[in-house]
């Protein structure tokens, strides 16, 4: 069995600590960090000053290819992709890093809501991992978008470059406009 440090043990505090503030749930921190559930149920409960999310976490490939959630996986995933080829980073830190740069990308769009939260995020890594999910060609943008690895590619067309008919008619889109007309 491993030492712990006082460093060490330091590190996965702050690093867990990172992860919850970004929104993490109970068993991303679990998998990432060598604390235990009860020292992880404390320290969340000091960073959040509540109780983390009870529940199943969202285990579906579905969910990355709707339209919108394409867009916004698909950015994340490019983020992610750049950072491991040209930073050197990997692992739990590429997740953070990368998920921080996304933050920052959709600030200025959709009134600076995320659609993807940092434990989709992690998912989506662990799907691509596991071959579940693969990055595909647009034929009209050429951008890289997330698919299932088993589909067929010839003629994919992005939800940018083709989006439904009803895309972009929700109720926050629709008061956005009402409150913009005013």
């Amino acid at each position: 069995m491993a030492t712990k440090t006082v460093i060490g043990e330091a590190q996965e505090v702050g690093l867990a600590i990172e992860l919850i503030e970004l929104g993490a749930r109970l068993q991303l921190l679990q998998e990432e960090t060598s604390l235990s559930r009860e020292r992880l149920l404390r320290l969340y409960k000091e960073v959040k000053g509540e109780s983390p999310s009870k529940g199943m976490l969202p285990y579906s490939t579905d969910w990355f290819l709707s339209w919108h959630a394409n867009i916004h996986s698909s950015l994340f995933m490019d983020i992610h992709h750049f950072l491991v080829k040209n930073a050197g980073i990997d692992g739990v830190r590429a997740l953070i890093t990368a998920y921080r740069l996304y933050l920052d990308q959709v600030q200025g769009i959709e009134n600076g809501e995320a659609v993807l939260s940092v434990t989709r995020a992690w998912f989506l890594l662990r799907f691509f991992k596991a071959g579940m999910l693969q990055f595909v060609q647009c034929k009209e943008c050429g951008g890289q978008f997330v698919s299932h690895a088993d589909d067929l590619h010839n003629d994919y067309v992005c939800g940018i470059c083709h989006p439904p008919a009803r895309a972009g008619k929700t109720k926050a889109s629709k008061n956005l406009a009402e409150s913009s007309s005013s």
